[in-house]
């Protein structure tokens, strides 16, 4: 038991069952108030709300920061904005899971992008185990009823803006070692507020009165629907706050991506019970392709960490 490393149990727990309530709590949100500019704005508003908590009674320490590692962290958050603002898209238009399905072809993307713009170079193993992820997700979209070309055009450019938010965290990543994980996503969400607001009110602001006029018809409360938003807010920070956590507590980065590959499992099976989506065997054929391809990734690229460190 003295070799179990307790705190990170605990916050990856913590990870996935906030990833699994954000979810539902999202989606729930959307099919009510339909504009995810704005509900992107309110989690991250949300979250900068519960850190300014945090530091005012000093549950947690104010961090101090430097200019350098405010430059360094900028384009760290503009990429964070993008992929949970296009995120937020997908689900608006189409399921939770079949959005997480799309989600897991991320490796597809970091192994691209990171071979024609870093100039990184991958064994063949590596791009076989890519064939199943875009095999998968193939086979998942041909069945699926939420199908629709803006709800994946928005997962895949989450993806592509969640590659480079890696890319610039690792080019950077002296630069962006001053604080601890709990700041470090505040210091994020801060960051991201003020990306994303005046463009949620330039795309949606003209429309958000009407939105809430339908709702109200539709037989929600003020109290019902402000309710939902607001928890939906916190469990999207929180859900984030622990994964920063379980990089505190000691998880490794090739960890961390199985442990992520392995959330999605999760999320997509409790959000199909949740909201009862039909699933055709195709469906779920695919989805299982997909997210076996995208463990089999992370496992090779373990396999080629590990080599790495012996040589």
């Amino acid at each position: 038991a003295s070799g179990v490393n307790w705190p990170l149990v605990v916050n990856l727990l913590g990870w996935y069952a906030f990833n699994v309530v954000f979810n539902i709590l999202n989606k729930s949100t959307l099919n009510a108030f339909p504009y995810p500019w704005l509900l992107s704005t309110i989690q991250l508003g949300a979250g900068v709300l519960w850190m300014a908590v945090m530091w005012a009674t000093g549950l947690q320490k104010v961090p101090k920061v430097s200019k350098e590692f405010l430059q360094a962290l900028a384009p760290v958050a503009l990429c964070h904005t993008i992929g949970h603002v296009s995120t937020c898209v997908a689900i608006s238009s189409m399921a939770v899971s079949f959005t997480h399905v799309i989600k897991a072809s991320e490796p597809v993307f970091s192994v691209v992008i990171s071979t024609v713009l870093m100039g990184d170079r991958f064994p063949p193993l590596v791009w076989l185990s890519l064939l199943p992820i875009v095999g998968g997700c193939s086979l998942a979209a041909m069945k699926e009823v939420s199908f629709g070309f803006g709800g994946v055009s928005g997962a895949m450019i989450s993806n592509v803006a969640f590659v480079f938010r890696n890319i610039f965290s690792k080019r950077q990543i002296d630069k962006l070692k001053e604080i601890d994980g709990i700041n470090y996503y505040a210091v994020i969400s801060i960051f991201s507020l003020l990306y994303l607001a005046p463009f949620a009110v330039f795309f949606e602001g003209s429309k958000w009165a009407a939105g809430w006029s339908a709702a109200m018809a539709a037989g929600w409360t003020p109290l019902g629907l402000l309710s939902l938003i607001g928890a939906s807010g916190v469990f999207y920070h929180l859900y984030n706050q622990s994964s920063f956590m379980c990089l505190d507590a000691g998880i490794g980065a090739v960890s961390f991506s199985v442990a992520n590959a392995m959330k999605r499992v999760v999320v997509i099976v409790s959000s199909v019970i949740f909201f009862r989506n039909f699933v055709s065997p195709l469906n779920w054929v695919g989805t299982a392709i997909a997210l076996g391809g995208a463990y089999l990734y992370t496992t090779v690229k373990r396999g080629q960490a590990e080599k790495s460190k012996q040589g």
